[in-house]
């Protein structure tokens, strides 16, 4: 049976301002306790239920005295080293269990987070102009994994008159107190330059293999805490039961469910099933939300799981107006023009971005919050449960207003007319959603299949050429990479500087120029940390690129920031299309 499609999001209608309830004042108050990232930060009043979830599960951690054995950075170093220059993916996750293994729990979370190539702080303010000079090194290894973080965490902390003079006088401490070996090991850390393959999924198979735990109950625990190195912790703690001891939890967010690709919403259906009915929601280009509410607490989470409460005083107002006492919540902030139709992503992008006084940005840029899934309602979690019961439990708790367009059924002349009215409205498409799949957090779940009218694919910039003729001084031909899953590395398909406007270039050659590690005087190698969206109008044969693929007429789309690395398509998926197949399996 064939549902019509439901009520259309008032905000997505001609002349429609998003009318919110909730107090302003009230949520200014609140909004001045958050804190980035991880709402166990947050200064909630005394008996937040919010507050209360967030609080680390596992047992509690602590690090090592000053003069107590712990494990050394050489050790991490020499495992760097060794899992870059091994090319089997088993032979990473041995090398890497190995020095997990070597870790106590307290270590464990810096452990993870160095030999992924991270600082447990993600940002301290340290780039390369910061290390090009340093201290001689030590002779010996001496310096213990905790050292480095808390002191990478007290760098970080630095702020005001003289930090900058402060944060030098705790690197030149630091770097004196390492040898030759760790000392590379922490100027390729502290700039993103530790690239050894060591992506999650390599990750979390070396934490199971540490611990000697199961694979799927690590890779569950990740996705409930969203932390693999507070999982680990976990693990090498309390084995399997610590494991099972992790939930969803309203205030904690949890990875996103994220859609594979279809060529079309035949072929959608067809993934799904034959016959079978599905659910064809129309694809936002705005920006990826989820919503925590417990009681009068509310917290608004990106898609990178960045805390943004206080820049969405509108999402919160939505939040704080459903009739649910604790909920989490799935779907989209968007900005939109007074007749409905979407603003380009920038627009929106820049607003969730902003740092400016919220009540003014709102005025100028208001957002609206559009919903389309549901994890947990009044104490009962919905992670498990098929997409169909997820979406009534939403339609009991969030109005139609307030949910993405959707309709269902088995018919692909059906669905390609919600494509069509989706893409009319300015929408990106739709995304053809099983009726009994699980919510897939964390992963590209099979049963979310994304239709766009356009081929195109997240790429990462590996290089850029400097630009000639009218654009001399910008730094203007991108060279792309798709990931390669089975090295960490990328695979480079082409180059392109189509589709640039002014503008893009101008950001491009400040943006490229901060993540510089090599210049030629024409090629700028760069850090592999920006992800473009690129159209193309398919992919051919090369014997030019080492992947044996290349584009066909690739143009630039946007930059998508709030995307890293990991996220960008993979060399499979490249050649997937260049057989004909969209997705591989």
């Amino acid at each position: 049976m064939v549902s019509a499609l439901c009520t259309v999001h008032r905000s997505l209608l001609p002349g429609h301002r998003p009318a919110l309830s909730g107090s302003g004042v009230g949520f200014q108050a609140r909004a001045r306790t958050v804190r980035q990232r991880d709402l166990r930060s947050r200064r909630h009043r005394p008996g937040s239920d919010i507050q209360a979830a967030a609080e680390l599960s596992g047992p509690a951690a602590t690090v090592p005295a000053v003069g107590t054995p712990g494990l050394l950075l050489r050790e991490l170093a020499d495992t760097s080293a060794a899992v870059a220059d091994t090319a089997a993916r088993l032979g990473k996750v041995s090398l890497l269990a190995a020095a997990l293994g070597r870790a106590t729990p307290a270590e464990a979370a810096a452990a993870v987070a160095f030999l992924s190539g991270e600082l447990r702080q993600r940002q301290i303010g340290v780039g390369w102009a910061s290390l090009r000079e340093v201290p001689p090194p030590a002779a010996e290894p001496s310096l213990r994994v905790a050292d480095v973080d808390e002191t990478f965490a007290e760098v970080g902390r630095q702020a005001g008159a003289g930090s900058q003079a402060a944060r030098r006088a705790l690197l030149d401490e630091l770097f004196a107190r390492a040898t030759g070996p760790e000392q590379r090991f922490l100027r390729q850390l502290l700039v993103g330059e530790l690239r050894q393959g060591a992506l999650e999924g390599v990750m979390v198979e070396a934490v199971a293999r540490a611990a000697d735990v199961p694979v799927p109950d690590v890779r569950r625990a990740v996705m409930l805490r969203g932390d693999l190195g507070a999982v680990a912790a976990a693990a090498l703690a309390g084995g399997a039961a610590a494991l099972a001891a992790f939930r969803l939890e309203v205030g904690r967010p949890v990875l996103p469910m994220l859609a594979q690709t279809a060529d079309g919403v035949t072929a959608a259906l067809a993934r799904l099933g034959p016959g079978a009915e599905a659910a064809v929601e129309w694809k936002l280009d705005g920006a990826r939300i989820q919503v925590h509410r417990s009681g009068t607490d509310v917290a608004v989470y990106t898609r990178s799981l960045d805390d943004i409460t206080a820049r969405v005083p509108e999402v919160v107002e939505a939040a704080l107006a459903l009739p649910v006492t604790a909920a989490v919540l799935d779907g989209e902030a968007i900005a939109l023009r007074p007749d409905g139709r979407p603003q380009p992503f920038q627009v929106t992008g820049s607003r969730i971005g902003s740092r400016g006084d919220p009540a003014a940005l709102r005025a100028a840029t208001p957002l609206s919050a559009v919903l389309f899934d549901l994890l947990h309602l009044d104490g009962a979690d919905l992670l498990d449960e098929p997409g169909a019961a997820r979406h009534a439990a939403l339609a009991t708790a969030a109005p139609a207003a307030l949910r993405v367009p959707r309709l269902v059924t088995a018919s692909a002349e059906e669905a390609g007319a919600a494509l069509a009215d989706a893409i009319a409205r300015g929408h990106e498409g739709v995304v053809v959603k099983s009726l009994t799949g699980p919510y897939e957090a964390g992963r590209r779940g099979a049963g979310w299949l994304k239709v766009k009218p356009r081929h195109t694919l997240d790429l990462v910039v590996l290089a850029v050429e400097r630009g000639h003729g009218r654009r001399t001084g910008w730094l203007s031909n991108l060279h792309l990479g798709a990931r390669d899953p089975a090295t960490g590395g990328f695979v480079m398909l082409g180059k392109t500087f189509k589709g640039l406007t002014d503008a893009m270039l101008r950001w491009q050659t400040e943006r490229l120029g901060e993540l510089a590690v090599d210049d030629s005087g024409w090629v700028v190698q760069v850090r592999p940390e920006l992800v473009v969206e690129v159209a193309f109008d398919g992919v051919q044969g090369s014997p030019r690129y080492p992947g044996g693929v290349a584009l066909r007429f690739a143009r630039v789309l946007r930059y998508r920031e709030d995307k890293t690395p990991a996220e960008a398509d993979t060399i499979d998926t490249v050649r997937a299309i260049h057989a004909g197949d969209r997705i591989p399996s």
